[in-house]
């Protein structure tokens, strides 16, 4: 989220803009691996106008948004641990730990007036280049101002300090005060996607960073309809369906869906025949997360013993955009 400044981590609020690809290059700034343990949620928002696009022209960021935001899947994950690691060497020039560690959902943003970044740390690297680490977990910071650190080494762990409804990582990157989206290295004043050079990240990284213009978050089977509360706390996950409970529902949370996204949730039984399914009408503007779910009460005699599928699939401009397939094996 775009983070005003404030006195120990002082943020920049100009636009992104053109950076040299040679002259630095960064690792993931978390130890999660994208696309199974995190995702990137929302990227820097390169309009310049009150409208709001990614580097690519979609719509994963929002208005003014100046980093890159890294979530876990849920609260459980974060209050686990993942470690917020150094993208580069550097030297720690500030730091704040202390910021408690509560979502802003339901609270004013006053609540959070000058600790919108929460816990968080600002690295520099030489050459006018800084990171800057926000919403880390209370007491989880292992440096201190002068702190020299390399590449990976553990700045804190990944929270929900600060102005987030979310436990996620804000990472931002800067060259001489002005923001860079590490994922371009172009000027943002450019054709989002034409004429944009290489990427900050490390060579490494980049495959694991493709841009995915949607993605399931969490999936899985319930023995009963399941909220967007048990799902984010990740109590969803500690209740696992057997041939006598109650009922069977597979249930998913994407982010990064559009307007107009068609949607459809079947589950299947053993010998693969549709025995639920969930079809929702388009999507009538984007929605930075989404969940919905389908499922049987529990037939006579019990659930079947064997291996229950469920396909998840989002077509977007009636073209496959999203399709997630998971399953779980029904045991008395």
């Amino acid at each position: 989220m775009r983070l005003p400044a404030f006195s120990l981590i002082a943020l920049s609020l100009a636009a992104p803009r053109a950076a040299h690809a040679q002259e630095m290059l960064f690792r993931l700034p978390a130890a999660c691996e994208i696309g199974r343990t995190c995702f990137i949620q929302h990227y820097v928002d390169h309009d310049s106008s009150p409208e709001a696009e990614d580097y690519r022209c979609g719509t994963l960021t929002y208005d003014g948004h100046d980093g890159t935001d890294i979530r876990v899947p849920t609260t459980a994950a974060q209050k686990a641990g993942v470690d917020v690691v150094a993208a580069a060497d550097g030297t720690v020039l500030r730091t704040r730990d202390g910021v408690e560690d509560i979502s802003l959902s339901g609270r004013n943003r006053e609540s959070v007036e000058n600790t919108e970044c929460g816990n968080g740390a600002v690295v520099d690297h030489g050459n006018g280049w800084q990171t800057q680490y926000c919403h880390m977990a209370k007491g989880s910071l292992a440096v201190k101002p002068g702190d020299t650190v390399k590449a990976g080494d553990r700045i804190g762990r990944i929270g929900l300090s600060g102005a987030t409804e979310f436990p996620h990582l804000h990472f931002t990157v800067r060259k001489d005060g002005q923001v860079v989206d590490p994922f371009t290295s172009g000027p943002a004043s450019q054709a989002c996607g034409a004429g944009q050079q290489a990427s900050l990240w490390e060579p490494s990284e980049r495959s694991a960073l493709a841009y995915q213009a949607g993605s399931v978050l969490n999936k899985g089977f319930a023995p009963g309809p399941v909220s967007m509360e048990a799902i984010e706390s990740g109590s969803a996950e500690q209740n696992t369906p057997t041939t006598t409970s109650p009922a069977l529902v597979a249930y998913v949370r994407a982010i990064g869906l559009k307007g107009g996204d068609a949607q459809i949730l079947t589950l299947f039984d053993p010998d693969g025949k549709p025995i639920a399914q969930n079809k929702a009408p388009p999507l009538d503007r984007n929605k930075a997360q989404w969940m919905m779910f389908t499922g049987i009460r529990q037939p006579a005699g019990g659930f079947r013993p064997g291996l229950y599928r469920a396909i998840y699939r989002v077509e977007r401009d009636g073209k496959p955009a999203i399709e997630q397939a998971f399953g779980i094996s029904l045991r008395p």
